[in-house]
């Protein structure tokens, strides 16, 4: 592996490989390749260095975060013209890191000026994390329900749907290794895929006519391209060049089996009885998208590990110490919490016990919670608390920004929408975060404009009155106020239903954003 090393301005040493600088850039050529909006800087030399100065101004990685997670961003809020000034690329990449925590990226430590400065660590993790979560979004039961087919014996299907998407990757690699009757297993994608034997009997199951098993009496050399050219029958040669399979580079070798499965799960397709036991999971989102909002909100805090299911991740108690840590220093005693994992399920009630009572302790409305039922995974009762932490996280930025200190209450945030929004020269105004009007976004767009004038494109806004309408709106005033600097975690389906928790957060993140200015 070639390996790059630069020394960033703080003086601070990073080295990145540059065999994923050159996947990378390859797949921003070819996905990116059609966009007008992204002429000027394609195609990317990958031989070179310019790859970090093309995404300094925001453009192309928007682009990317739309192409991994389609509609994240309302692109007509980019700034595109041919000369961008300062301001507008900080603006485009403000716009670009509050959409990339929206969908769940880390993005800890890196701001706006990070990628005006090309800070190729930085930028590379960022794209690695973008592509990824486009290979891996599909990888669930709504887009593939034949993924039913890998449940394995007294499984059922919600154990299958708490494996990471790497893990339901490998199951389905081994899936077709077992029925090929290769008694090799996969566990990983960088040692057990170098010799390319699991690859060559992968890639037979999956097209057999096509791509034959004649590479397992190559030499180990020859047969790394020889993977190469029967995934190019199934049109997967992307990703990963022989020496990246030959070297078990295991982020390339992720996206080449990702990108597989993408295109050719093989996997028989579902009869409709099968397909009719599945309906809870296929349909049952009325919930999902408020504990979709809370774990996307707690990962943006940078809380070890990541959380992919609020229900199952914090029944442990840690993450929720640890958030509780994060938005409220020094109220957690260490010495208090058992922290060695795995852990028994004493020891998970007691950290969860004491995750209650630092909350009852805020102020949190918690009768009748105790930490049997976060352990339990109990959604009703995680969510109570999960809303309440985040409620409290919002309310202590506007507090800390405040110049008197006061406390801010719901009442404080109305007001200060309302008169913004007055400041705009519009009359609409709200009488609280359940207001119908709401789901129109015509006020939220009149606040926006009222943060930052000139902001909105008022040949843009529609009346709202149709759902198409109202989502254009919504989409429209969540990336203007991204842009503006506002952390959102909410889907324009929740501005268009008025769930009052997500405008609280909508308001409260857009006030926060409005005063740091």
């Amino acid at each position: 592996m070639s390996v790059n090393r630069v020394t960033t301005s703080s003086g601070g040493a990073h080295s990145f490989a540059d065999e994923e600088k050159e996947a990378f850039v390859e797949h921003i050529n070819g996905t990116l390749g059609y966009d007008e909006d992204c002429a000027r800087h394609l195609p990317i030399d990958p031989e070179d260095m310019s790859l970090f100065e093309k995404c300094s101004d925001g453009i192309l990685l928007c682009k990317l975060i739309n192409d991994a997670v389609p509609d994240t961003i309302d692109e007509r809020v980019i700034n595109k013209n041919a000369k961008l000034n300062v301001f507008q690329v900080t603006e485009n990449n403000n716009l670009m890191i509050n959409s990339a925590k929206a969908i769940g990226l880390s993005v800890v430590n890196i701001g706006s000026q990070d990628i005006i400065d090309g800070t190729p660590h930085l930028i590379l993790g960022l794209i690695w994390q973008i592509i990824r979560k486009g290979l891996l979004s599909l990888i669930d039961l709504k887009h593939h329900p034949e993924l039913y087919r890998l449940l394995e014996d007294g499984e059922e299907i919600g154990d299958l749907l708490k494996l990471p998407p790497e893990q339901i990757l490998l199951r389905w690699f081994n899936y077709h290794l077992k029925n090929a009757g290769w008694e090799r297993r996969v566990k990983n994608f960088s040692g057990d895929i170098k010799d390319g034997e699991n690859y060559t009997v992968l890639l037979n199951q999956l097209a057999p006519k096509k791509c034959s098993k004649d590479p397992l009496n190559l030499n180990v050399d020859d047969r790394a391209e020889a993977v190469l050219v029967n995934a190019d029958k199934l049109g997967c040669r992307k990703y990963v060049t022989a020496r990246d399979i030959l070297k078990g580079n295991p982020k390339l070798n992720l996206a080449f089996v990702a990108n597989l499965f993408n295109t050719c799960p093989g996997l028989e397709e579902l009869s409709e009885e099968e397909l009719s036991s599945l309906e809870d999971w296929l349909f049952d989102s009325a919930g999902s998208r408020e504990a979709r909002a809370f774990c996307l909100w707690i990962n943006s805090l940078g809380v070890e590990p990541f959380v992919a299911n609020l229900f199952d991740d914090l029944r442990n108690g840690l993450v929720l110490l640890r958030v509780f840590d994060k938005i409220s220093p020094g109220c957690v005693d260490w010495r208090r919490v058992n922290q060695k994992v795995p852990m028994n399920k004493f020891k998970k009630v007691e950290n969860c016990n004491y995750a209650v009572n630092i909350g009852k302790e805020l102020g949190f409305s918690l009768v009748g919670v105790a930490g049997s039922d976060i352990m339990d995974g109990n959604e009703t009762l995680t969510l109570a608390l999960v809303w309440q932490m985040m409620r409290f996280h919002v309310i202590s930025v506007l507090e800390s920004l405040s110049q008197d200190g006061n406390k801010i209450t719901d009442n404080d945030m109305i007001n200060w929408a309302n008169q913004t929004a007055a400041s705009s020269g519009s009359n609409r105004t709200i009488n609280g975060f359940k207001d119908p009007s709401l789901s129109t976004s015509l006020f939220l767009l009149d606040l926006l404009e009222g943060v930052r004038s000139g902001t909105v494109d008022q040949s843009l806004v529609t009346p709202g009155e149709t759902d198409e309408d109202a989502t254009q709106n919504a989409r429209y005033a969540i990336s203007i106020a991204r842009k503006l600097g506002a952390t959102i975690f909410c889907l324009p389906e929740d501005i268009i239903e008025v769930k009052n928790k997500m405008i609280l957060t909508f308001i409260g993140s857009l006030m926060a954003a409005s005063k740091s200015m």
